[in-house]
């Protein structure tokens, strides 16, 4: 897998893609047992054949576009990700003497050096479209719940690129940058996501025309393990029911939760719209009968103040004090987490990971192997997701609190 030092282009990316990166194993992942016994519990005939299977385990584009070796089994292919490559692979690997990634864009190759439409890209199958969804049914039958945090999934990539902290222009914060973005991004699209679904216009028959959609709730509020009622967290803390009724469904406010933080530092009276709005989304979806319009107009709201965070966050200056107070932001926060469930807790972890990452590169605090065992020592509290216990999770965030500078 060598690389060449002489162009932008490593040339090493089909050898890591297709020997470390589990997106080239996408499409296999349609033959192994689960899969193919979720195809027949969905009636959708085999898995690896499925249209609302391969819309996302591998490159699908129409029929007329389709050349005579086009092959499913390449799974999440270059294409799934750079867009179709046709009129700029060849001449992207030339130099940037002779071609220009200007150029490239111009032909069709999908800007992923641009956080906001790396992250989108990415969430097209990571969150979904109006074409392409993971929904409560398909959860049912045995697919994984989703979830996604920009920095942290890129950071466990088998990179076939330099990172922008390697390369011109230098981003000494990558990761702060690519959290913030990612997560504005993703607010944004679960918000259009639930206003097409409030405002009856999923693109599905009819008879799947399913409100709420339960897909947009935290999992686990209901699907976690029982305990007698005096053992029970959920039922101790007096702040997990504040709000909604008990019985009904949580809204998943996990692409939230940490941005939230973020903004306050940003932007205080973007920030308090932002809380406003989300909380209007939230106390109407979990309340299950709300009126639709209301609920779509609400969601809208939403992600255009998500949308217009998007280039904010991508040009904020970082520092090492910003940076640390994010992170004693989101440490310090035990309450609002133990109260929002576990998808809320691992933002939480990969924020803090991410931030971390940023800032010992670039402030070297003392302490590092303390404060790495200890984030650590949070995903190892969300390895049993149904197991999950707020409170005990919180404990585990003051810690990291404790050992921050």
């Amino acid at each position: 897998m060598q690389t060449r030092s002489e162009t932008a282009v490593l040339q090493n990316e089909y050898s890591v893609w297709v020997v470390k990166d589990k997106h080239s194993r996408a499409y296999e992942a349609l033959s192994m047992p689960i899969s193919i016994r979720m195809a027949e519990i969905l009636e959708l005939g085999p898995a690896n054949k499925a249209p609302r299977c391969l819309a996302c385990h591998a490159l699908a584009p129409p029929a007329s576009e389709k050349a005579k070796s086009f092959d499913h089994s390449d799974g999440v292919s270059c294409e799934s990700c750079h867009g179709p490559a046709s009129e700029w692979l060849g001449p992207h690997t030339l130099g940037a003497d002779k071609w220009t990634h200007a150029q490239s864009v111009g032909k069709g190759m999908i800007d992923t050096r641009d956080i906001a439409k790396r992250t989108t890209q990415c969430l097209t199958c990571h969150l979904g479209t109006k074409d392409k969804f993971v929904d409560h049914e398909l959860i049912a039958a045995g697919h994984p719940d989703l979830y996604f945090e920009l920095a942290s999934f890129s950071s466990v990539m088998p990179r076939h690129w330099k990172p922008q902290h390697e390369k011109e222009p230098k981003d000494p914060w990558m990761e702060v940058h690519e959290l913030g973005v990612g997560q504005a991004v993703q607010l944004r699209e679960q918000m259009l996501r639930v206003a097409r679904g409030a405002a009856n216009q999923v693109n599905r028959e009819p008879a799947r025309d399913i409100w709420p959609e339960y897909a947009d709730m935290d999992c686990f509020a209901c699907h976690h393990s029982l305990a007698a009622a005096k053992d029970s967290w959920r039922l101790l803390d007096k702040r997990y029911y504040a709000g909604r009724r008990p019985g009904n469904a949580q809204f998943n406010l996990s692409r939230y939760s940490t941005l939230r933080k973020l903004v306050a530092q940003v932007d205080a009276g973007t920030a308090q719209q932002l809380q406003a709005s989300v909380m209007r989304v939230h106390e109407l979806v979990t309340r299950l009968q709300a009126d639709r319009g209301e609920v779509a107009a609400a969601a809208n709201r939403a992600a255009q103040i998500a949308d217009g965070l998007v280039g904010r966050l991508a040009t904020v200056q970082v520092t090492p004090a910003m940076t640390m107070e994010l992170m004693k932001a989101i440490a310090n926060d035990g309450d609002y987490v133990s109260s929002n469930g576990e998808r809320v807790a691992e933002q939480a972890a990969m924020a803090l990971d991410s931030l971390f990452t940023a800032y010992k590169r670039n402030a070297r605090p003392g302490n590092v192997d303390q404060i790495q065992a200890a984030i650590h020592t949070l995903f190892k509290q969300l390895e049993e997701p149904s197991g999950y216990n707020g409170p005990k999770f919180a404990a585990h965030l003051r810690a990291v609190s404790g050992l921050l500078p």
